[in-house]
């Protein structure tokens, strides 16, 4: 039977300050598997988490009940055995919403998915206990419902990418290049920062030139025959590349390479703050820049996190 907060609280105030922790992980070290603690304190216990971490391992989600400025009260739980955090990509994959916590920090969860929050957050030096708690608190955000990518068939998902995503490259990219061109010839004398910045656009443009056409004509034709084999439609042609975990590595390197342009870009342009001197092409290209990577996150979420791993799964499922 699972321990209630209200049967196992220690309120830390009334321990002398050298039994507190010592307490608190005897405690925690009784518990079973999903049992909770809840502490109450005077000040924020956060460095009870890190030693707890550190000690014990990442066996224990923190969630604060309260937070001051008088009283702080914690609930601390024993996770289940064999249960793994999910990655970035897996968290954003079932709530979109949560995507805008990642945004804020600066947290990469599209080339970087694979990576759990307590990784990503080690890596960047990030707050995990603000971090987990506003993912927490974007699950009661009263938002528009996001579309259900997860929830529809991975041929439709192709299209769907390649109607919206591609399509949106394809009319905004020649239009970011020209006016990259166009502000570095005028503005980068003053500010060289524009030269670089061109570079990246064009290294994008390459890129992604030649990546569309590669998913286009190789990769999504085939996810729609894994599909047309799932449902019994058709027979299952072998294909050259051997199997689709091959061209998968292939585009998720392409996305990397374009990710790692974007932030460069971001960072360079100190996230798109305009000099004094901006004109009215140098505030539309930081615009433009700044809404591309915006689309570009959401279109590599939904082939690194969704579309891909599920392809991998469907071929897997019918060679078994």
């Amino acid at each position: 039977m699972l321990t209630t907060a209200a049967d196992n609280f220690l309120n830390v105030t009334l321990l002398e300050p050298r039994q507190k922790h010592p307490t608190i992980f005897l405690r925690f070290d009784a518990l079973g598997e999903g049992e909770s603690l809840t502490i109450h304190n005077d000040h924020d216990p956060k460095p009870l988490y890190y030693q707890l971490l550190g000690e014990r391992g990442d066996i224990f989600t923190w969630e604060y009940l309260e937070q001051g400025p008088e009283w702080w009260k914690v609930r601390i739980s024993k996770k289940i055995s064999g249960q793994q955090d999910e990655t970035l990509g897996q968290i954003v994959a079932r709530d979109l919403r949560k995507a805008q916590v990642f945004k804020k920090h600066g947290i990469d969860f599209c080339c970087g998915g694979r990576k759990t929050v307590k990784e990503a957050c080690a890596e960047k030096g990030l707050d995990i206990t603000k971090i987990e708690q506003e993912l927490r608190q974007a699950d009661q955000l009263q938002a528009s419902r996001p579309l259900p990518y997860d929830d529809w068939n991975i041929d439709f998902l192709a299209d769907y990418i390649t109607n919206t995503h591609h399509s949106y490259v394809r009319k905004n990219l020649p239009d970011i290049r020209a006016y990259a061109s166009k502000v570095k010839r005028v503005h980068g004398n003053r500010h060289p920062e524009l030269l670089k910045v061109h570079q990246l656009v064009e290294e994008i443009f390459t890129e992604l030139s030649a990546h569309l056409v590669k998913e286009e004509t190789v990769l999504f034709p085939y996810i729609k025959q894994l599909v047309a084999a799932n449902n019994y439609t058709s027979a299952l042609q072998p294909p050259h590349f051997g199997t689709v975990q091959n061209p998968i590595h292939v585009m998720e390197d392409e996305h990397e390479l374009v990710g790692k342009n974007l932030a460069a870009i971001r960072e360079l342009t100190h996230d798109y703050q305009l000099p004094d001197d901006a004109c009215a092409s140098y505030s539309l290209l930081y615009r433009m820049l700044a809404e591309f990577e915006e689309d570009i996150h959401l279109h590599v979420h939904l082939e690194n996190n969704i579309l891909f791993p599920k392809a991998q799964q469907m071929e897997q499922e019918l060679f078994s």
